[in-house]
Parts: C-alpha cells; sequence; structure tokens
C-alpha cells in the first residue's frame, strides 16, 4: 500500500466509518494486537523478520534482558561469576524454569540453544569465535570458557531484537541452524497455540500458568515479565484502512504499525493514543545479492548507492513531515553513538539519470534481469521499493518487478541460486536502529559471505573492522573504529541505506504498562 496512492478518494475514507467484526475474544483478558505483517517463519533463529522476533518476545526467555538504559540483566539467570581475568564465566539459572511442554528447563537445554543461535547471529558468532567450550556442568549451571576475554558476553545474551538468542528444549535446539523448527515451545510467558494458527491470518498465545517471573521493577526485557492477560491474539490485517477502523470500534486494541496517512483520523479518536515509543526508529536498506550478477559487482553496487535517493525514499514512506524521519543515514542507527557523516555524501550523490546510467555501463553492467522482490503488504517496505526500483529503471536497469507479501519475500530470500531459478537480486527490508546500533549487533553489516545475513557480502576488510571493534579500550576508540567501518562499507557496499523512521503506534487507552521500545507483551493490563 503506497502512501501516494492510499486514502485519496471518499471510498477509502469511508472505510474507517465501519468497522468490520474482528474480535475472536472477548473481555479484560485477551489483548487484540495488529502485526505489521504476518509471522510467516515461527523460527526467531532462521529468520531476521521482525514479526518473528515479537512472537519470540512471548514464547521464548533468554538468560539476560535488556533494561531501558540498554544495559544486561540476569533473566533466567540467576546469577553469574566471572573469573580467570574475564575467561571463565558460570551462570546459574534460577530454579523452576519450566518449558511449555511440562519439562524443567536444563543448563542442557540452554547450552544447544545458545549453539544453534550462535551460527546464524552476528553477536553471536562473535561470542563463538571467542569460546573455546560452552558446557552444562549440572541441571542449572552453564560454564562458558573463552579463549580471551569478551566483556559484552552479558549484552549478546541479553539482545532483545534479530536474532534473540531464545532458549528452547534441546531436542528443538539441535535442529540443524539452516532448518526451521517444527514447533515452537519456549520457558516464556506465553505459550504458543499451534492448533488455532491461520496462517496469514491470526496467531494465538495463552498465558503459560507456570512461569514464574523474576523479580524487580519490569525495564524493557529486563525484570519482571508478568502476564496480566490470558490470551494474546494477532490479528493479521494487511489493508491499513480496514486496521484503523478495528482499532476505532475497539474490535482491536493495538496497531503496531498504522499507515501515516491515518494518523490524523486516530489522533482524532478520543479512545486511542498514538505515539512513537520506540526511540531508535527503523533504518530501511536495499539488499543485495552479492552472490549473483548484476550485485556481485561492487562497482555495480556503488553506482546504485549514487543513486538512490533517502530523502525521495523517507517522503514516500512518511510524507513531508520530517519530524518522522531522517535522510543523510549510514551504516549504522541515526540515533547510535557510532553514527558518523563520514563519506555520506556519496550517497544519493546524483539524480543525474543519463550519467549514473553511463557509470552503470562502465562498471560492467550488461543488462542482466534484476528480480526486485517487493513486499507489498507492508506500507514502508513497499514505498521504497517503488521508488528503488524506478532509479534503477531510469538508469537503464532491467527490472523485474515481482510484487508479493512480506512472509513469501522473506521465503524466497533463502534462495541462493540464480534468479532463472527462482533466485533473487534484491529487495527492501528494515532494520531497528537498536539493532544497526554497534557492529556487534549490526547483522546486515556483516560481510563474512555464506555464513552471514542474507545478501552474503563477503569482505575481509570489513570482517577485520568488526574484530577490531569488539575488542576496542573504550567509546572513543569504538567511534573511530566505527567511522572507519562506515568509510569501508561505502567501498563494498554490503547493503544500501534507504534512510530512517519512525513509527508512531496506535493503541487503546485502556492499555496500560506499555514499555517503549519493540512490543513487549507482558506487564500490560486492561483497564
Amino acid at each position: 500500500m503506497d502512501r501516494r496512492r492510499f486514502l485519496k478518494t471518499s471510498a477509502a475514507a469511508s472505510a474507517l466509518l465501519a468497522a468490520p467484526s474482528l474480535a475472536l475474544g472477548q473481555g479484560n483478558n485477551v489483548l487484540r494486537f495488529v502485526p505489521y505483517a504476518d509471522v510467516a517463519i515461527i523460527d526467531p533463529i532462521w529468520t531476521t523478520a521482525y514479526a518473528t522476533r515479537t512472537h519470540a518476545l512471548l514464547v521464548f526467555d533468554t538468560l539476560f534482558g535488556l533494561d531501558e538504559n540498554l544495559q544486561p540483566q540476569p533473566q533466567m539467570v540467576e546469577g553469574h561469576l566471572v573469573e580467570d581475568g574475564g575467561k571463565l564465566w558460570t551462570l546459574t539459572l534460577r530454579p523452576g524454569l519450566v518449558f511449555h511442554d511440562g519439562t524443567k528447563v536444563l543448563a542442557r537445554d540452554c547450552v544447544a540453544s545458545l549453539k544453534r543461535w550462535g551460527v546464524r547471529d552476528a553477536f553471536g558468532q562473535a561470542v563463538m569465535a571467542a569460546t573455546d567450550e560452552i558446557v552444562a556442568a549440572d541441571d542449572r549451571t552453564i560454564v562458558f570458557r573463552l579463549k580471551r576475554p569478551f566483556p559484552l558476553l552479558a549484552h549478546a545474551l541479553a539482545r532483545p531484537s534479530s536474532l534473540i538468542p531464545v532458549m528452547m528444549p534441546e531436542r528443538l535446539a539441535l535442529t540443524d541452524p539452516f532448518k526451521q523448527i517444527p514447533e515452537a515451545i519456549g520457558s516464556g510467558p506465553f505459550s504458543y497455540v499451534m492448533g488455532e494458527r491461520v496462517p496469514g491470518a491470526r496467531h494465538i498465545y495463552a498465558r503459560h500458568a507456570a512461569y514464574v517471573p523474576r523479580q524487580g521493577t519490569p525495564s524493557f526485557t529486563a525484570g519482571a515479565r508478568t502476564a496480566h492477560v490470558d490470551r494474546v491474539e494477532f490479528q493479521v490485517i494487511p489493508d491499513a484502512a480496514t486496521a484503523a477502523a478495528a482499532l476505532q470500534s475497539g474490535a482491536v486494541d493495538w496497531v503496531e504499525q498504522p499507515l501515516i496517512d491515518l494518523l490524523p483520523v486516530l489522533k482524532a479518536n478520543r479512545d486511542i493514543v498514538v505515539e512513537i515509543k520506540d526511540p531508535f526508529g527503523w533504518c530501511g536498506q536495499v539488499r543485495l545479492n552479492h552472490t549473483q550478477p548484476p550485485f556481485d559487482n561492487p562497482a555495480v553496487r556503488r553506482v546504485i548507492l549514487k543513486g538512490l535517493n533517502q530523502t525521495e525514499c523517507m517522503q514516500a514512506v512518511a510524507g513531508a513531515d520530517n519530524s518522522l524521519w531522517k535522510d543523510r543515514t549510514g551504516f549504522f542507527g541515526a540515533v547510535s553513538e557510532m553514527a558518523s557523516e563520514a563519506g555520506l555524501e556519496a550517497i544519493g550523490s546524483s539524480s543525474d539519470y543519463a550519467a549514473l546510467k553511463k557509470e552503470l555501463i562502465e562498471a560492467g553492467y550488461k543488462g542482466e534481469r534484476v528480480v526486485f522482490l517487493s513486499g507489498q503488504d507492508v506500507a514502508r517496505i513497499s514505498a521504497v521499493c517503488e521508488v528503488a526500483a524506478e532509479m534503477m529503471r531510469k538508469i537503464g536497469m532491467n527490472v523485474d518487478f515481482v510484487p508479493a507479501d512480506w512472509g513469501t519475500v522473506i521465503q524466497r530470500i533463502a534462495k541462493r541460486g540464480p534468479v532463472e531459478e527462482g533466485g533473487w537480486s534484491c529487495y527492501v527490508t528494515y532494520w531497528s536502529g537498536l539493532d544497526l546500533a554497534t557492529p556487534a549487533t549490526n547483522t546486515p553489516l556483516r560481510a563474512n559471505g555464506a555464513k552471514g545475513a542474507t545478501g552474503w557480502p563477503d569482505s575481509p576488510a570489513i570482517e577485520a573492522l568488526r574484530d577490531k571493534w569488539l575488542t576496542a579500550g573504550d567509546l572513543a576508540e569504538q567511534k573511530t573504529i566505527a567511522r572507519d567501518l562506515q568509510l569501508q562499507a561505502l567501498k563494498d557496499v554490503p547493503f544500501v541505506p534507504a534512510g530512517q523512521y519512525f513509527q508512531p503506534v496506535a493503541y487503546r487507552k485502556n492499555l496500560t504498562g506499555m514499555l517503549k521500545g519493540v512490543p513487549v507483551f507482558t506487564n500490560i493490563r486492561k483497564s
């Protein structure tokens, strides 16, 4: 749904006045949530999709949580001890932790879960590179024996976003990291009701009666995670007007990403709150397939970097109100301490399409078909897809624009073959500014080839700078290295930054206890 075409007719406006009957449950014991897209994948280690991340924060728990000051705090861990100059970490699990299938959470479950996570996640890969072994000393004790001190270990285990180091039963954690788990069994405050799943429409979560919250004050994903509702329903509503109408009528309680054009209508409703709860925002990017022509050629990638106008991208997403967005963004979130202006003049520096077309040919483009996957059911994605694809056409690329729902896109981008065999060339996605805050958590900046993020960029220079950052002595040194990383990324182009925007959420006023940041469904009450 493109904001430039949306809400231009009286028919679209009138859709707000007739709310459909969408509620599956009634009363204060049910929280009805409209995610930005379907939870197409239930395995939070297999995909970086944020719908799956949100699902994971309901179903699973983590050894540490991250508080509102972005500091790690024990969560499933009762306590931990660091010895041998930082090379020996001993973690002790809280007593009474129980999985949704009724089995006790044991240290060996956690060891297997960590090893699976460490294969796929950027931060996890750094942890594993610094680790000699992770063992279960007994049922409640996890031991990390490190090759060298890794002061950020607790930060890694507290990661609240893609990819979350969730704990699952050993039988599931032993699944090949590049294959999906067959069921979602965790030890979190809600269990996933697989039998009521309707792909593309509905996901149900029931209160986990055996869950014992940690003591303490709730703070982001740390502290007490108390379930005050018996049931959470994800109601997938791709049409933005229908979702807004459902919120206005009370058929749903919370819309994660209402369309920007609809915000004035929602703000006018005295029963609805519209506000930005995530201070880190969303960073858009065009992901390029580095394993296939034409984007296996860094010179071609640099032409795309030069031609993509971030202002046009963000205006397509959020309109002219630039309080909701930032252009001139690089490879780190704009509000991160690692962000800098270094080299940003290279991004979107030319609108001379004739000159860019000539540069593209000189770079070695031979007219290869560019399969551009577009997630049409996510407005912020489809808007940037339109801008980027039009730019590519204007500079002479043979663009095959493939519209699909986001669930289909995230399934297809796992394919690594050529476009003639169902492969792909590029797509648009967003990452939380929280995930892009540092080189440790910045998964799309990884450039370790086949082991890395979708698109599989390969740059030893980027990897060397990232490793250097992980061992930096202080903040000043980290900032210097991050600046060098950005300059190197502008040469290698692991992805093309498309700007950053700050998405308001909309929810009914009777919801209380909502924390800032990503959607967390504990400690929320319905008055």
